[in-house]
């Protein structure tokens, strides 16, 4: 019982630690990444699309991106739902490509999405704190029931506390990896 609650948690950790770094993958830092349009939805025919789903999205170079739609006719709506999305992007039509050039980050602008991925990495230590939270009450709930004793509970609660504080370690790597993405020129 306790060897599967402790995979479960550490499971869920590490689904934390996903979610955290696809978060900051959307961050966007100087450079060009095809990821930065993986949740910009395209209306195709009257319903909600992801752009990867209606065009093919590359790399031109370290500071474009080209969007080419499958079909001419999504070209403009494309373009509208890059230039919509929260990102601040810019996009500009050239034939059947969609340029969208990357913006330099400004000191103040790098200074915003270092407080945003600050807010990220809290969030995802609240996580797992929550999930730490979650397996020491149901270690209680086992001794109460008398499915484990209190020395096992108590070594149960060390190793949880060990996995957490493994995890945590994990996004403080994952934060500061970030900020010197964002502080970079």
């Amino acid at each position: 019982m306790i060897s599967e609650l402790k995979k479960t948690t550490e499971h869920k950790m590490q689904k934390s630690i996903e979610a955290l770094k696809n978060d900051f993958g959307k961050v966007r830092t100087g450079r060009a990444h095809t990821g930065l349009l993986d949740h910009v939805m395209v209306d195709y025919y009257g319903s909600p699309t992801p752009l990867a789903q209606v065009a093919n999205v590359s790399l031109l170079d370290a500071r474009t991106i080209g969007v080419q739609p499958w079909e001419k006719t999504m070209l403009q709506k494309v373009e509208k739902a890059i230039r919509e999305s929260d990102l601040g992007l810019n996009p500009a039509s050239m034939g059947d490509v969609i340029r969208v050039p990357m913006p330099p980050l400004t000191e103040e602008r790098r200074k915003e999405l270092i407080k945003v991925v600050r807010g990220e990495a809290e969030n995802a230590k609240v996580a797992i704190r929550n999930l730490r939270r979650d397996a020491n009450n149901q270690l209680k709930e086992a001794v109460k029931s008398k499915e484990i004793s209190e020395d096992e509970e108590r070594r149960a609660q060390d190793d949880v506390q060990k996995l957490t504080d493994r995890y945590i370690g994990e996004v403080d790597k994952a934060l500061e990896s970030k900020e010197q993405d964002l502080l970079a020129v």
